[in-house]
């Protein structure tokens, strides 16, 4: 058992990272914040005494002119991962960033025995390589690497799916809704069974709405190119034992019409492809016309057949009375079949978006590092 103080850096103060600190602030015990980073600043507590940022009144420390901490320009990952080795006691890193290039400097963090928790798919949703990096080092230099949000944000789905298999259960297959915007989106446009008021939605105005409602991405073709879907597949095959390359290698099934798919990025094509949207709403009726004949519901969903190291995201007709075909609003499903729970899976169901759940889910695996750590 260590003694060591336990000193705490946090990147990323936004909708996630907000949360966060919030519910820092009401931990007992926590950790002594020292490192405090956002897109354009950095704030930091100075050696030797290093006192705590106060979680609570961040904002106030990053905006006072006196006070014991450094405030500078944002700082590169080797600059953190150099200030955060030099603490006299044990580091961790939490990412409440989706950067990439903070995700591929994380074998450097835990190469110097920094230990990571974070909620950013980009680490372990990209090479197979960078991956095994992470782990090794981690490995290595006795740092704890934990990112149960980054799929399903406070649902136990990785911490599920790990104690299966370190218990020697076999995964056959797993199956589910893994994205709350197109739970959301299938769930209006297609429920099992016809709304009270007898309104039928049209796609596009579905699209609509829960961009209103800030259930998609800025940029709707963000959520509906499937990649954050193929992200989270990645990750569950990679701790179910399938060596996935990249979410890149897996079949996905776009939802953005091919006529649209090449449309420029940003805001100017966000705003074509929401206008344009409303052309194709015949081919989405059709699906939804040609399950409906089958007495099925069409949802998006994302499988892995382990036996047949196989992953697919896509589109796919369930029965009315099943449990994916009645989940409501934005809520995620996520069902693990194997050797010892057989026919009947092993289900994990909940809210699977949002900054609070998703902080959740980052304070739980802070809270399993500090207590390994102690």
């Amino acid at each position: 058992m260590s003694n060591k103080a336990i000193y705490l850096g946090v990147i990323g103060v936004g909708g996630v990272g907000g949360h966060f600190l919030s519910q820092l602030s009401k931990l007992p015990n926590a950790p002594s914040l020292v490192l405090l980073a956002r897109s354009s600043q950095t704030l930091t507590s100075p050696a030797p005494s290093y006192p705590a940022i106060p979680p609570a009144d961040w904002q106030s420390a990053f905006s006072s002119s006196t006070g014991p901490f450094t405030k500078s320009e944002a700082w590169s990952p080797e600059k953190i991962a150099s200030y955060l080795s030099q603490v006299p006691g044990r580091a961790i890193l939490v990412d409440n960033t989706s950067d990439p290039t903070i995700a591929n400097a994380y074998p450097l963090f835990t190469s110097k025995g920094i230990s990571i928790v974070t909620p950013n798919k980009k680490a372990f949703s990209s090479s197979l390589k960078l991956w095994k990096d992470i782990f090794s080092t981690a490995a290595s230099s006795n740092a704890l690497v934990y990112h149960e949000s980054t799929v399903g944000a406070g649902l136990p789905v990785l911490s599920t799916l790990r104690d299966l298999v370190n218990t020697g259960d076999k995964v056959t297959r797993i199956e589910g809704v893994f994205s709350g915007t197109l739970s959301f989106l299938f769930n209006q446009f297609a429920p099992p069974s016809p709304p009270a008021s007898g309104e039928k939605k049209q796609w596009s105005e579905v699209v609509a709405q829960a961009k209103e409602l800030g259930y998609t991405e800025p940029d709707p073709r963000d959520d509906l190119n499937g990649m954050d879907v193929a992200r989270k597949l990645t990750i569950l095959a990679r701790i179910a034992g399938l060596e996935v390359e990249s979410p890149d290698t897996l079949p996905i099934e776009s939802l953005i019409p091919e006529e649209l798919s090449n449309l420029e990025a940003g805001s100017k094509g966000a705003e074509e492809f929401m206008r344009r949207l409303p052309e194709f709403d015949g081919k989405m009726e059709e699906l939804k016309k040609a399950a409906e004949a089958e007495g099925k519901v069409v949802r998006y969903v994302g499988s892995i057949d382990a036996p047949g190291k196989s992953v697919k995201v896509g589109l796919q007709k369930f029965d009315k009375d099943s449990a994916i075909a009645g989940l409501k609003g934005s809520d995620n499903i996520i069902s693990f079949y194997t050797e010892r729970y057989g026919d009947l899976p092993l289900t994990v169901q909940g809210g699977g978006a949002g900054g609070p759940v998703t902080a959740m889910g980052v304070m739980a695996d802070l809270i399993k590092v500090l207590e390994r750590l102690s």
